[in-house]
């Protein structure tokens, strides 16, 4: 299992490397296209939707439809939408809990996810507009996040973190995830090599009480992402998302500390 999540992680990284630094913008759109419709199919089939490819098309085709039209100036609104619906609606239900899946409670919050699926994708776009290094740099702060925090809960993992939806989750781990993103980013914040990374930007405009402030908002962020797809597989009785990608799950499993990360590291940069 180890070995197939190994290959299957340098694959990806591959595919993503190779994307990012095409320097061809419809090839980028078509292949975020892919991604986000494989999402968007997975996330119907944990909120038990009937027809999950359907949805799928759909919002994959007024995702394109919002790329073409052109998303920078309607950006702000739909970043600023995405992190109300977390701070109002997702991350609450962490402790308040999900609706049952054959109510209208659940079909709206399908809806609602979906919209914050959709912000991510379109987070994306706006990042890579930026340049490829910069959307990088964001994406990295989750993946150092998590590899911080897999390591650091091995090693010193005691008190769960959240007991009742992951219970492999530990506040050791969370902490030493948060420590790794603090030394990473800044180092990169005062290196001339990594001037145009979202770190540096930051550090720029707001010094290290800033770089700090924004860093804890960024990793928490993703930890809350991490556990609502987590509970949203609980309650659907899935250990995946899909098995699209062996050794890893599902699309959403690789992305769901991304969902409202990336939205989030617009609206700061909007703001600085």
């Amino acid at each position: 299992m180890l070995k197939t999540r190994v290959i299957t992680a340098l694959v990806l990284l591959a595919v993503l490397l190779s994307v990012v630094y095409s320097q061809s913008y419809p090839f980028f759109i078509a292949v975020a296209a892919l991604f986000f419709g494989a999402a968007a199919w997975e996330s119907f089939r944990l909120f038990q939707y009937r027809q999950p490819l359907f949805g799928a098309v759909v919002w994959t085709v007024a995702f394109i439809l919002l790329v073409f039209q052109g998303v920078s100036s309607s950006a702000k609104l739909l970043f600023a939408l995405c992190a109300a619906i977390w701070a109002i609606r997702l991350a609450p239900a962490l402790r308040l809990g999900l609706p049952p899946l054959d109510g209208f409670g659940n079909r709206l919050l399908n809806g609602i996810y979906g919209i914050a699926i959709l912000g991510c994708f379109l987070a994306i776009v706006v990042l890579y507009g930026h340049s490829p290094l910069y959307l990088l740099s964001v994406m990295a702060i989750v993946w150092v996040a998590d590899i911080g925090a897999y390591f650091s809960g091995k090693a010193f993992g005691k008190h769960k973190l959240a007991p009742s939806i992951s219970p492999g989750k530990s506040w050791e781990g969370a902490i030493g995830g948060w420590i790794a993103v603090l030394l990473l980013t800044g180092i990169s914040a005062v290196l001339p090599a990594m001037a145009d990374t979202f770190a540096a930007h930051v550090f720029a405009r707001a010094g290290w009480p800033g770089l700090l402030l924004v860093m804890t908002i960024m990793v928490a962020a993703s930890v809350v992402g991490d556990l609502f797809e987590s509970q949203l597989k609980r309650r659907a009785g899935m250990k995946d998302s899909s098995n699209l990608l062996p050794g890893h799950g599902g699309i959403l499993d690789r992305i769901d500390a991304l969902i409202p990360t990336l939205p989030l590291a617009v609206l700061i940069d909007s703001w600085f």
